[in-house]
C-alpha cells in the first residue's frame, strides 16, 4: 500500500500534509502495533485482572494500560501535536487534525483466559475520518492493513469479502454487552436469527470479527455498544474489502449498531435485526 497524490512540495493533491498522509501513517501505527502486541503477548503469562469498568465482567489488566502507554508513547515522540483516543484512558484533542483511536488489547477476556482471538487495534484519522486503520493479532501473527481507498491486505495480501447472496447460507458473527440487561435484549433476535443463517459464531475480540468480514472468514458481523476503538481500525479495514458497513435504518455505524457484511446478504440480516429493534439500548429506555 502505497499513498499517491503527493506533489514535490510535500503537501498532497487533497491538501494534506505529506507527513500526514495516509500510506506514512499507517507505517507509524504498524510499527506501534507490532511494538505492544508483542509486550501483551510477553505479559500474557500468569496475568490476573487488574480492574473492571462498565460492569464487573468488563475486565482491564496489567497488559491492556503497558500496551496503550507504548503507543501513545510512540505517537507523542514521533507526532507530537496529534490527538489521540484510547480505551485505557488516553485524551488528547491535539492541534494537527490527525487523531489515533487505540484499543490496546481488543479481546481482554479472552486475552485473560488465556483464548488466543485478541488484538491491538489501532485506526487513525484526518479531520474526522479514518484514513488508515491497522489491526495486529499477535497470537495468530496476522497484521490487518488498510488505507482509504487502497484495498485492505492481512500480512500483505489483498482481502476481499464474501460473495454471499443468501442469508441461509452466511455464517454470522456477533458480540453481547457486558450489562446483563443489555445482554438479555440482545439475546431476543436469536431463536429468528440462527434457523435463518448458516449458523452463529460469537468469538469476543470486535476489531478481529470485522477483519474476518473482510477475508470472507465470517459473511456477517453484527454489535450493539461498540466503541470507537473497537471499530475505527477494523471498520475500514472492512469497507475496503468490499464490505458494506452502516447501523440500522439508514444510521452510520456506531454504538447504536455496527452491522458489516458482505453486500449479498446485508439487506436480509438489516431487515431481521430491525424488525427486533436490535439498536434499541435498554439501558436508555
Amino acid at each position: 500500500m502505497t499513498a499517491s497524490g503527493t506533489s514535490s512540495s510535500g503537501t498532497s493533491s487533497s491538501g494534506t500534509s505529506s507527513s500526514a498522509a495516509p500510506a506514512a501513517l499507517l507505517v507509524l501505527a504498524t510499527d506501534l502495533a507490532r511494538q505492544a502486541g508483542a509486550l501483551a503477548l510477553s505479559m500474557r503469562e500468569g496475568i490476573e485482572q487488574e480492574s473492571t469498568k462498565s460492569s464487573p465482567t468488563d475486565v482491564v489488566t496489567a497488559a491492556d494500560r503497558a500496551a496503550e502507554r507504548v503507543i501513545v508513547d510512540g505517537i507523542r515522540a514521533a507526532r507530537p501535536g496529534d490527538g489521540v483516543l484510547g480505551e485505557e484512558g488516553a485524551s488528547d484533542e491535539g492541534t494537527t487534525g490527525v487523531r489515533w483511536v487505540i484499543d490496546p488489547i481488543d479481546g481482554t477476556v479472552n486475552y485473560l483466559y488465556g483464548l488466543p482471538q485478541w488484538a491491538v487495534s489501532i485506526g487513525v484519522e484526518v479531520r474526522g475520518v479514518t484514513v488508515a486503520g491497522v489491526v495486529f493479532d499477535p497470537a495468530k501473527d496476522e497484521l490487518w492493513q488498510a488505507v482509504r481507498g487502497s484495498g485492505a491486505t492481512c500480512n500483505g495480501r489483498p482481502v476481499r469479502c464474501s460473495s454471499t447472496t443468501e442469508l441461509g447460507q452466511a455464517l454470522v458473527g456477533t458480540g453481547f454487552g457486558y450489562d446483563a440487561r443489555r445482554r438479555a435484549a440482545q439475546a431476543r433476535v436469536l431463536p429468528e436469527l440462527l434457523p435463518a443463517c448458516r449458523d452463529l459464531r460469537r468469538m469476543g475480540a470486535g476489531a478481529l470479527d470485522l477483519c474476518a468480514v473482510a477475508a470472507g472468514r465470517l459473511d456477517a458481523y453484527y454489535e450493539q455498544g461498540l466503541s470507537p476503538w473497537d471499530l475505527s481500525a477494523g471498520g475500514l479495514i472492512a469497507t475496503e474489502a468490499g464490505a458494506r458497513l452502516e447501523g440500522l435504518g439508514g444510521a452510520p455505524a456506531g454504538p447504536g449498531m455496527v452491522l458489516a457484511a458482505a453486500p449479498g446478504v446485508f439487506e436480509a440480516l438489516h431487515d431481521l435485526l430491525a424488525r427486533y429493534g436490535m439498536d434499541a439500548d435498554p439501558l436508555e429506555s
